[in-house]
């Protein structure tokens, strides 16, 4: 199967400076913004360890989010095409970042979705089918750290 490239493409831009220069490590902003285009800009900051705004999202954030939609996406995907009917759909994803060979990095992301799904389906099948959505994310098989799930499965009412 030929899969032609696919392109993305965004402007960060630093919006800090206007808040002065970046010379000491502790008194510059962090701020900045995220643009795409034709969707709504995202602020952001660096995390608060690293002495950003708490309130802006920050990269780590951003990152265990695009995990979490990533296998959502993916877990929707293979369970229309096994015939399974997904009703409802959350996950508390959450991610370690710490020091790895010398160096601060991700340890893992634990994706914990809690699914419902129409009553008749096979819920063994419907957890079973959160190994191959995590086959299938971009996100996950992008990354050089393992991104786990805790995957729970109830049948709920009919869809």
């Amino acid at each position: 199967m030929k899969i032609r490239p696919h392109r993305y493409e965004a402007r960060l831009r630093w919006t800090g400076a206007a808040t002065g220069p970046a010379r000491d490590y502790a008194a510059y902003s962090r701020e900045y913004v995220l643009e795409i285009a034709g969707k709504p800009a995202l602020s952001g900051s660096a995390d608060p360890h690293f002495r950003g705004d708490a309130s802006l999202h920050n990269p780590e954030d951003l990152l265990v989010g695009s995990l979490a939609a990533c296998h959502l996406l993916s877990y929707l995907a293979v369970c229309t095409r096994a015939g399974i009917t997904v009703v409802a759909y959350d996950d508390d994803a959450r991610g370690e970042m710490t020091l790895v060979e010398g160096e601060i990095r991700f340890r893992e992301v634990v994706l914990a979705p809690q699914v419902v799904v129409a009553a008749g389906d096979d819920p063994e099948l419907a957890l079973q089918l959160h190994e191959r959505a995590h086959a299938e994310c971009f996100i996950a098989n992008s990354v050089n750290f393992p991104v786990r799930h805790e995957a729970i499965v109830r049948v709920g009412a009919p869809a």
